[in-house]
């Protein structure tokens, strides 16, 4: 497909959640919603058609044992992109990625920098491992080379304790957190545990990531800050597993992450019920495979939220949060194609008919 062709998206264009339109116009590899005149070269997709899908909890350049090459992290790209994820929140990578910038075939990432934990409290290779009074310099550091993201890992095991405990204290939040907005950067944090939270939230935080220690007292407290969070539910499910791996050594951590896991949707669906916003994301790139997004997403709908909810937190929604366009006129034209209306159920996201990314339509 050259640049000078015209591709029609024939079909229904879910440009919102109540937004349906009949069809679009891709020219110049720009949205329209007016037909050409005197188009020649007309190519024409039929279908159901979603902005760009979002995974806002994402590692392209990583895995489970730490930075990649750059022929590993075009296919993680290429592997998001064929499942329909053309936005990408990359939640902390030791990897330089700027490379992606240049190809327009490759999703879009918005990126947090690299991790930032305490030393000896995170996946060995993955973060930036320090003590408290160095969290501003880093926090401040990572701003600057992000994309108006920093990530946190907010807990962690503590092998003293034999459980998950803080990383920070609340001074130190509070000083770095404020140090990223005066930088013009959001936070986000890694959260598994109950008793890191309230220090975050009443520090600032903009966002938690798995935010699987969601308590009844805590849930106020998130609705009123309008703290997000990224419930990555693909990746919970592994805490069954990793709980068996620590029976021995650490009895205590694994009973915790069994009722962490055992909670889960009902956190999700009380977070929900309360006014947080809930987004999808995958925490794609450590253990897990890339391209699940679909999967999330029908996870969010097991836990209780509405379908188009569900679809909102991976586009319409989750791309205002992220202050990317959707499908609306003049914006590039990224977009997902389906056999059928993913509103009547989002697994028809597993299967989509057509990627389109920057204009072209993917083969």
């Amino acid at each position: 497909m050259s640049d000078r062709t015209v591709l029609h998206v024939k079909g229904r264009v879910l440009a919102g959640p109540d937004d349906v339109r009949d069809g679009l116009w891709v020219v110049g590899g720009r949205v329209s919603y007016d037909r050409p005149a005197g188009a020649r070269d007309v190519r024409t997709v039929e279908g159901w058609a979603l902005p760009g899908l979002v995974d806002a909890h994402c590692h392209v350049g990583l895995d489970a044992h730490g930075p990649v090459d750059a022929e590993t992290a075009e296919k993680q790209a290429l592997t998001d992109r064929e499942a329909g994820t053309l936005l990408i929140r990359d939640a902390g990578s030791p990897s330089d990625t700027r490379w992606v910038d240049d190809r327009d075939d490759l999703p879009k990432i918005i990126r947090a920098g690299r991790h930032i934990a305490r030393t000896r409290r995170y996946i060995r290779n993955y973060a930036w491992e320090i003590e408290p009074d160095d969290l501003v310099a880093y926090v401040a550091q990572e701003a600057r080379r992000g994309d108006g993201w920093v990530k946190l890992v907010g807990d962690w095991i503590d092998r003293d304790l034999g459980d998950l405990s803080p990383c920070w204290p609340r001074e130190a939040v509070r000083a770095a957190i404020a140090e990223a907005h005066r930088l013009g950067a959001r936070v986000t944090a890694h959260c598994f545990a109950e008793s890191s939270l309230r220090d975050l939230v009443e520090s600032g935080i903009d966002c938690v990531e798995h935010a699987t220690g969601l308590t009844e007292d805590l849930i106020p407290l998130f609705a009123e800050r309008g703290v997000a969070i990224v419930p990555t539910l693909v990746n919970i499910a592994t805490f069954p597993r990793l709980a068996d791996g620590g029976d021995q050594k650490f009895p205590r951590w694994s009973a915790h992450m069994r009722r962490l896991h055992e909670r889960r949707y009902d956190t999700v669906r009380g977070a929900y019920d309360a006014g947080i916003p809930v987004y999808v994301g995958t925490d794609a790139g450590g253990s897990l495979a890339h391209g699940l997004v679909a999967e999330e997403v029908a996870e969010l709908v097991t836990a209780g939220i509405p379908p188009v909810e569900a679809l909102s937190a991976t586009s319409w929604g989750a791309r205002a949060w992220l202050g990317r366009p959707g499908l609306e006129e003049g914006a590039p034209a990224d977009l997902v194609v389906y056999e059928a209306d993913p509103r009547a159920d989002v697994r028809v996201l597993a299967a989509p008919r057509r990627v389109v990314l920057n204009g072209h339509v993917i083969e």
